[in-house]
């Protein structure tokens, strides 16, 4: 097996100007990365929600004055904006020569969070990824005032004498969905702030897709295609899968496990019935009197991971209607970035999201909670046709993409915002 490729980097000290303590992360980024994928890192790094505007601005290492953003998305920008995408780190800083930078990051221009940068100097990292080595503190929330109305937050939160006390608490739970009580902003913890930017950097540069990614990621649907040839699979008179082919798709895809239901029934055995289900919807199988068998586009398909995977991210990435766009598009976004809401909460962030799209019911009424709720779960089905989460055991269960997920998903969500 060949050793990871190293490649010339730069490592950072980037802290909040105006806090105390002094909150600041040290970060080590290819020099070749660009100041989109910086930004990105930063706001990684400090726990931002990229919500707001953002802006590099200064004198570079020739000493020339730059603004560097994202120029497509500031409705006013400076004229001598440059686009953040177009623009890499070692035209910027000189890692040879530590030094703290005359560059700085501004988040939020009403807030106004002015991030400083020293370079600290040069150093090798493995291609493709991003480390922290170091920091100090949580990082602030959003929209809490900048640095005076965040510290006012803090010691707020901290005093039950405080006579903002009670609203603060409320404010605070209901933007981090965390008990007040747990709120830590001493906290700073380096392994996660690197399984965050780890998960960053599988997005920004997901490589190529191997053939044993491919496999992996569409084993259920493999599965189904490969005992479907050439005879189809037997039918109950009533339609489902018999329970010697729902016993077998339990055993051979590692189901068993996570899913405690002791009957062989299709109805009663959610995993196989949900991955059938989708097969017909999207046409790869069909009912033939009592069987189960390959349609063309199915037959086609067999034995060719690569077109397979072509085929099933286009169907995810073509939804039937305008809802089911939005609900796939939040549900892409939820799982690259590991920010689902709270269980509890999804349904009103879906019926948010449509009703702020102008979407209603034939009726014009807004588009009602139980209505979001069955559409998150509609696309949430269709994920879980896939091995997207590290693991062959059924379900999400709150785990983490694995990387051949990663892929996987940026894939069907490139399709999506490319039709």
């Amino acid at each position: 097996m060949e050793s990871p490729t190293q490649v010339p980097a730069v490592e950072l000290r980037i802290s909040i100007s105006g806090t105390d303590p002094l909150i600041w992360r040290q970060l080590v980024l290819p020099e070749s990365a660009t100041v989109a994928e910086l930004h990105s890192a930063i706001q990684c790094a400090f726990d931002w929600k990229n919500a707001h505007l953002y802006a590099l601005a200064g004198h570079d290492r020739y000493d020339k004055k730059r603004i560097i953003t994202r120029v497509a998305e500031d409705d006013d920008p400076p004229e001598s904006a440059e686009e953040a995408s177009g623009v890499e780190l070692r035209e910027l800083f000189d890692s040879t020569q530590p030094e703290k930078s005359s560059l700085e990051y501004d988040y939020d221009f009403g807030d106004n969070w002015t991030h400083e940068i020293e370079v600290m100097g040069p150093a090798l990292i493995q291609e493709s990824t991003i480390t922290c080595t170091g920091g100090a503190m949580r990082g602030p929330l959003e929209d809490s005032g900048g640095v005076y109305g965040y510290a006012n937050i803090v010691r707020a939160v901290g005093d039950p004498s405080h006579p903002e006390h009670a609203d603060m608490v409320g404010w605070l739970e209901w933007v981090t969905s965390e008990r007040a009580d747990r709120f830590d902003p001493t906290a700073f913890d380096m392994e996660a702030v690197n399984a965050e930017l780890h998960r960053l950097a599988q997005r920004l540069w997901p490589g190529e897709v191997t053939a044993d990614e491919m496999e992996f990621v569409l084993g259920p649907v493999l599965w189904f295609l490969k005992e479907a040839h050439p005879d189809g699979l037997p039918l109950t008179s009533a339609g489902y899968l018999k329970p010697i082919v729902v016993k077998q798709a339990m055993t051979e895809l590692g189901w068993h496990e996570a899913w405690h239901g002791g009957s062989s029934t299709e109805n009663h055995v959610a995993p196989v019935r949900i991955v059938r289900e989708h097969l017909q919807e999207w046409k790869l199988l069909r009912k033939n009197k009592d069987r189960l068998v390959l349609t063309p586009a199915g037959r086609k398909l067999v034995n060719k991971p690569a077109m397979v995977w072509d085929y099933v991210a286009d169907r995810l990435a073509s939804p039937d209607h305008a809802g089911l766009d939005v609900v796939t598009q939040l549900k892409l976004h939820w799982e690259l970035s590991n920010s689902r809401p709270p269980w509890n909460l999804r349904g009103q962030v879906v019926q948010l999201a449509l009703n702020e799209r102008g979407l209603q019911m034939m009726n014009g009424a807004e588009i009602p909670i139980e209505v979001a709720r069955e559409l998150e779960r509609d696309v949430y089905r269709a994920f879980l046709c896939f091995r997207l989460w590290g693991s062959e055991k059924w379900g999400i269960d709150e785990r983490e993409l694995s990387d051949p997920g990663t892929k996987f998903l940026l894939d069907v969500q490139r399709r999506l915002g490319d039709g």
